[in-house]
Order: structure tokens, then C-alpha cells, then sequence
């Protein structure tokens, strides 16, 4: 044994495809008390119920995966790294066990003003 996965045990587990909403920013999603407790903000909570919505369904993962990403943001402004970590910590309520099994990110940035979005891919390894 090399210690490597056994693409053949991949064929067995799903590969989940999914469209979610475009997520809010960093900026957005992490709010601080005048007293300087940090807590999740309402951006975030919404954001957070509507992909559990979506993802509900999906199977939950726990072994290590590959995530694809394309970001279609509704303008041309926003880092796209800024954006991640956010669905990343979203998948965790229902497709994945935690963000750390991620081994691979393959992120993209797209424009669609008229239906932004972020397409969704996450293949176990």
C-alpha cells in the first residue's frame, strides 16, 4: 500500500453537483459588538439556511475530497478569496464532515449580473 486513495473506492462514493446561492463577503458575514465580540452576522445566517436547504439531500462526505468552484458574481468587484471560506463553512452543515478533509480547491470567477451564482463540485479522492 503507497498510502494513497484507491481511486477505485471513489466509484462508490457520489460526486455531488450542486448550484448555490452567490455567498456574501467575508466583509458581510463576520460582525463585531461595539464591546468587540465577534459574532456570525445576518448575512451569514441566511446564507448558511439557504444552502442547508439546498444541500439537504446531498450526502455527507468524510473522507478526503476535491472541491471545483465557479463563481459567477453579479459585478466585477469582490475578491475571490473572500467568498470561499464562507461556502466553504456552509458545505459543512450537510456535504461535507469538516472543511480540513478538503485536500484540492479549484477556484474560478465568472461575471453574470443577471444570475449570480456558484457552481458547486466536490469529488472524494
Amino acid at each position: 500500500m503507497s498510502g494513497l486513495p484507491d481511486r477505485r473506492d471513489a466509484r462508490r462514493c457520489p460526486i455531488i453537483t450542486v448550484t448555490l446561492p452567490y455567498p456574501p463577503s467575508a466583509n458581510r458575514y463576520w460582525r463585531k459588538t461595539k464591546t468587540g465580540r465577534v459574532y456570525v452576522g445576518v448575512d451569514a445566517v441566511k446564507y448558511r439556511e439557504d444552502v442547508w436547504a439546498l444541500t439537504v439531500r446531498e450526502p455527507r462526505l468524510v473522507d478526503p475530497v476535491a472541491v471545483a468552484l465557479k463563481f459567477y458574481r453579479p459585478r466585477k468587484s469582490g475578491d475571490l478569496d473572500n467568498r470561499i471560506k464562507i461556502l466553504m463553512d456552509a458545505l459543512q452543515l450537510n456535504c461535507l464532515q469538516d472543511d480540513s478533509q478538503v485536500a484540492e480547491i479549484h477556484a474560478y470567477r465568472f461575471e453574470d449580473k443577471a444570475q449570480p451564482r456558484v457552481e458547486v463540485e466536490i469529488t472524494p479522492l
